[in-house]
């Protein structure tokens, strides 16, 4: 098996097929084991490559990874951006070969500054730090892309109790520091005077996180209130037809209508798909409702504002009526979904380029929670719940937790699933409930501790009922962010460096 370690096809196909069993330790599968043997197998890869060979490895491992893990993209393309099989694609191999030099970068500095240590410790502990590094930055670079983080596959794992501490990215660096520690077993039995230390470093991550596991970072600040999700399960092609406009207001009229009493009443995003002037009547009749059953309605809606220039900006938000009050609009845009890079360029080329309302604005950062019941409640808009940090900075002034989205882009593919997972880790990080409204699923209610409690099936028109508990306090993730496992990540690859530099100036 050394070819796994050497230049050549058969370790690169052996990174691609690494890459993909990430998607296998994530949702739906689960088998969050393979992420820690995809991370040892990318490790091993890149032992002794160099720079230039290690930046094809990585690329390769990234290939696996988002070719497998967001095949979801082509449903996207060719089922409702109307592009042709053979055109979609060739676009979404487009994207993953793009997105692939997340991990080829990383993996290149990796061979070129960071790997000569001749300490088995340092050795791990920068390949776990450069691990955090290249999941922070694509999550940040260009909007970024914070998707299929290895840290999600301990959700229901032993790990899982560290995400309270240090949110996923903690998690993630715990997995690549076991994988890097357990490739370098025999480095350490050679180099007794660290052996000890490894194998504290190998075993206490994972008391840690069992040991934390269901702790209560977070406690009740009021009592329980009752939720009545609404899931319309409008078709795509539907949705944004003027002549199904009617038909969708009254779907969720007379649904809601019909539901038992809830303090919230919770629609998904854009289940007024119509701009919210426009829609006012139809929006006051359903707060005059919620009012009269002491009940506040949530709704996601598109609304417009006029600039100082007296231009409009569109934007995707959600409102509160009712028992309640408050408009938040959307930070974190889906590209191509809400706007498109490149616009000037790219519209017309395809259908794809020129979805519907595929030209909205960013909203502003200081943005006041919702409000209903009394309770602050933090707003994410669909893509905006996959952001740790972003997510982070919201709960910390919340009491719940709250995610509307219309998934309907994904089909049936492995990505609402995803998403969901997704969610479940943001509960997880801030010791609060979260409530998924979602247009075709997963509609959920999640506790504090990343389990979902009731659940609708997807595809499939109907109320979810539950209860959700407000919550106070902060968990450590909340209160401190990335800044502590950030700086930690800094001062490990500083000393992977400055040990690997003099390595080389000391000579074979």
């Amino acid at each position: 098996m050394r070819w796994i370690t050497r230049p050549g096809w058969p370790g690169n196909l052996l990174a691609v097929a690494a890459g993909g069993l990430t998607t296998l330790a994530l949702a739906p599968y689960d088998i969050w084991p393979l992420a820690l043997l995809a991370a040892a197998l990318f490790y091993l890869g890149l032992r002794d490559l160099s720079p230039r060979q290690a930046l094809g490895r990585g690329w390769c491992y990234g290939f696996g990874l988002y070719g497998a893990g967001t095949s979801w993209i082509y449903v996207s393309i060719n089922t409702y951006g109307g592009a042709s099989a053979l055109l979609a694609g060739l676009l979404m191999l487009a994207f993953i070969a793009a997105i692939a030099w997340f991990f080829a970068l990383p993996a290149w500095a990796w061979a070129r500054w960071l790997r000569r240590t001749p300490q088995p410790l340092a050795d791990a502990l920068a390949f776990a730090a450069l691990w955090v590094a290249q999941e922070a930055f694509r999550g940040w670079f260009l909007t970024g892309f914070p998707w299929l983080y290895s840290g999600y596959s301990q959700l229901d794992g032993p790990l899982a109790g560290l995400a309270p501490l240090g949110g996923v990215w903690l998690v993630s660096f715990a997995l690549a520091l076991t994988a890097a520690l357990l490739c370098n077993l025999p480095r350490l039995r050679m180099q007794r005077s660290w052996l000890a230390g490894g194998a504290a470093l190998l075993v206490a991550p994972w008391v840690i996180g069992l040991a934390l596991k269901g702790h209560a970072w977070t406690s009740p600040s009021g009592k329980p209130l009752t939720v009545a999700a609404v899931q319309g399960n409008v078709e795509q092609i539907l949705k944004w037809d003027p002549e199904h406009l009617n038909a969708q207001l009254a779907l969720y009229r007379d649904m809601t209508f019909r539901s038992k009493q809830a303090d919230l009443i919770v629609w998904p995003e854009t289940a007024v798909p119509v701009l919210k002037e426009m829609a006012e009547g139809y929006l006051s009749m359903m707060g005059r409702f919620a009012a009269d059953r002491n009940s506040a309605l949530i709704t996601g809606v598109p609304l417009r504002q006029s600039n100082h220039e007296g231009e409009y900006r569109y934007y995707n938000g959600i409102t509160v009526t009712g028992v309640g009050d408050g408009t938040y609009l959307k930070q974190k845009l889906v590209p191509f979904g809400e706007y498109v890079p490149l616009q000037d360029l790219l519209r017309g080329l395809i259908a794809f380029f020129n979805l519907p309302m595929s030209d909205f604005a960013r909203g502003p950062h200081d943005q006041p929670l919702l409000q209903a019941q009394g309770y602050q409640i933090a707003p994410y808009i669909c893509y905006e719940v996959v952001y740790p940090e972003f997510a982070a900075g919201l709960a910390a002034r919340s009491d719940l937790l709250l995610t509307v989205s219309n998934d309907t882009w994904f089909g049936t593919s492995i990505g609402p699933l995803q998403h969901l997972q997704m969610a479940q880790m943001r509960a997880l990080e801030a010791g609060r409930w979260m409530i998924r409204a979602t247009n075709n699923g997963v509609t959920a209610l999640i506790d504090p501790y990343g389990r979902i409690t009731t659940r609708l099936p997807s595809f499939e028109r109907g109320v979810l009922y539950g209860e959700v508990v407000p919550m106070h306090e902060l968990t450590p993730y909340l209160r401190w962010r990335s800044w502590p496992l950030g700086s930690v990540c800094v001062l490990l690859l500083g000393w992977a460096w400055v040990t690997a530099r003099r390595a080389r100036h000391a000579g074979p």
